[in-house]
């Protein structure tokens, strides 16, 4: 994967629009860190593809915002034993 960065960074993209999914959902489907996953969004991606940039960075932004929802109901479940 080490390879074609470019291509790397698109089809993490590509894979984060398609799902919603989270950088940590997709780092694990790609098999790289979350560190890599997000620097090859925010950092590489908006110098080569800036449309491709613009729709996975709503979606990033999205799940920020959301974040702590998902929390308390990780927690919700944790002790409801759920």
């Amino acid at each position: 994967m080490r390879d074609n960065i470019e291509q790397r960074a698109c089809d993490l993209a590509v894979y984060i629009i398609e799902n919603k999914s989270t950088v940590r959902a997709a780092a694990a489907q790609f098999g790289v860190s979350k560190s890599t996953v997000h620097k090859d969004l925010v950092e590489r991606l908006p110098h080569f593809n800036r449309t491709l940039y613009l729709q996975v960075k709503n979606v990033l932004e999205e799940n920020k915002a959301e974040r702590h929802i998902r929390g308390g109901m990780a927690t919700r479940r944790k002790y409801r034993g759920v």
